[in-house]
């Protein structure tokens, strides 16, 4: 058991390494090839820095342990709302008040609500319904794409380029953050994956319960520490856009891709719990963007009460683990 725990933290930290690594490299060689700031935004960084659940994602389904691939999707766009904002509002308040933010909290609605209708519905997500919410991420980012060229705003989903942009140009460091990305990510997603399936069977729970858990927190620390980090320079409110993007990526890319590499079937537990909660974390967060009311020191407290509380009632339901 605990070399199961121990690979499954290794698996994690190659994973989030590899996925850095491999959007550093893809945005110096964009640069090299003298692709569009925009483009590259839209594209390497947005996919690039969910590579980590996607490839997990992938990983875990085409392996047969879909449950880890759907605790993922779900236990990841909890954490982003009730841990990744609750906690730094403690340090800061969130300001809601950022130019384009409604426009982006629809879309993230209007993909709860999809894949919640998908889950009671069919109970299922298969290639046909994966590639729907595919097609969904592509006219996501169609429409920014539209949107921005035209000059409508600035947009709160795309300020994260230049972060990446440190090893511009196609030189030594661009190639080995290219190599170690494209090693790194399967290597972690096997040792994250078959391990947190060995650890849910020793433990004798539902695998489910270790996405939630374990991956969903370690796939969601890059946002944890750049929103504290927002928030201790007091500019917190310029991050949660990033959530935001994160939790409509997690559903319709994340998820679309679950369907495309084989069958993810929700259980009853996840029918019960789990979905139930993601819908409450996202139409909480909906309420305060929707009304422009700052997420403050007491409200985050409640946020990540909320996000502890639900690790509790997971454990216990587990059977006290």
């Amino acid at each position: 058991m605990i070399a199961e725990i121990i690979l499954v933290v290794l698996g994690l930290v190659i994973l989030l390494l590899a996925g850095d690594f491999l959007v550093r490299g893809a945005v110096s060689l964009a640069a090299a090839l003298n692709i569009p700031t925009l483009l590259v935004s839209l594209t390497i960084v947005a996919f690039g820095t969910s590579a980590p659940e996607l490839v997990v994602t992938i990983h875990a389904v085409m392996m047969g342990n879909e449950g880890i691939a759907l605790g993922n999707i779900i236990g990841s766009n909890i954490a982003n709302v009730f841990l990744v904002l609750g906690l730094p509002a403690i340090i800061y308040p969130i300001s809601t008040h950022v130019i384009g933010l409604r426009r982006h909290i629809v879309f993230m609605l209007m993909a709860t609500v999809a894949f919640a209708l998908i889950a009671y519905t069919t109970g299922t997500i298969d290639t046909r319904i994966g590639g729907g919410l595919f097609l969904g991420i592509v006219l996501y980012v169609s429409y920014m794409w539209i949107r921005t060229r035209r000059g409508k705003s600035a947009d709160p989903v795309l300020d994260e380029v230049e972060e990446y942009q440190e090893a511009a140009g196609l030189n030594t460091k661009t190639i080995l953050f290219l190599v170690a990305g494209l090693i790194g990510l399967p290597l972690g997603a096997h040792l994250l994956v078959t391990n947190g399936a060995s650890l849910a069977a020793g433990l004798g729970v539902r695998q489910e319960l270790i996405g939630l858990t374990i991956i969903a927190f370690g796939t969601s620390l890059p946002e944890l520490a750049t929103v504290i980090s927002a928030a201790l320079h007091k500019k917190s409110d310029v991050a949660i856009g990033g959530v935001i993007g994160s939790n409509i990526f997690n559903i319709l890319a994340v998820g679309g891709a679950a369907g495309l590499s084989g069958t993810v079937v929700f259980s009853a537990d996840s029918l019960r719990v789990d979905i139930p909660v993601m819908i409450v974390a996202t139409l909480v967060l909906s309420a305060f963007v929707l009304t422009r009311r700052d997420i403050g020191r007491f409200t985050g407290l409640l946020f990540f009460g909320a996000y502890v509380g639900f690790i509790i009632a997971l454990t216990m339901l587990a059977g006290g683990i």
